[in-house]
């Protein structure tokens, strides 16, 4: 990762390089609506040619707390679960990096702490950089790096 050089690769090698070493959280979510919470986060797995995907997934969902979850479908979920859904698809290929786009931003603010609870501790855990976008001053106050969007321009 250190030394890729981005402007060398193909459009092929960038979209390789993003499924193997990317993850993605949206603020909505963005789970298939006909898939369950374990095939929800099992579906990145299949492009990424992860081993023994279902039992990583199902460990995936023990850990941000919806092993008792596993067959529900996302209607069925609160948006809090959902969001913990989306952060266990982002993790099933071991990804060095994790975006994250306004994690908490659908959810009301005690859900909100909580999945970013879970997402901050996953990160660490697993030892994955992470970039995450945020209007709350709260949730940027946890990260190691703040960086400003001001008139167009980035600012730290």
């Amino acid at each position: 990762l250190n030394s890729t050089l981005f402007n060398k690769l193909s459009e092929g090698e960038l979209n390789d390089f993003r499924a193997t070493n990317i993850g993605f959280v949206f603020q909505n979510f963005h789970l298939v609506s006909y898939l369950n919470a374990l095939e929800n986060v099992m579906l990145p797995a299949k492009v990424c040619k992860v081993k023994d995907p279902k039992q990583k997934a199902i460990e995936l969902l023990e850990s941000v707390k919806l092993s008792h979850r596993l067959d529900h479908l996302p209607a069925q979920l609160s948006g809090g679960e959902k969001q913990r859904v989306a952060i266990a698809r982002a993790l099933i290929h071991n990804p060095q990096i994790i975006l994250a786009d306004e994690p908490s931003g659908s959810l009301d603010e005690e859900t909100g702490n909580a999945v970013m609870d879970t997402l901050f501790e996953l990160v660490k855990k697993n030892n994955i950089s992470l970039i995450l976008v945020t209007h709350s001053k709260e949730v940027a106050q946890r990260c190691e790096k703040i960086y400003t969007l001001k008139h167009g321009k980035l600012e730290s």
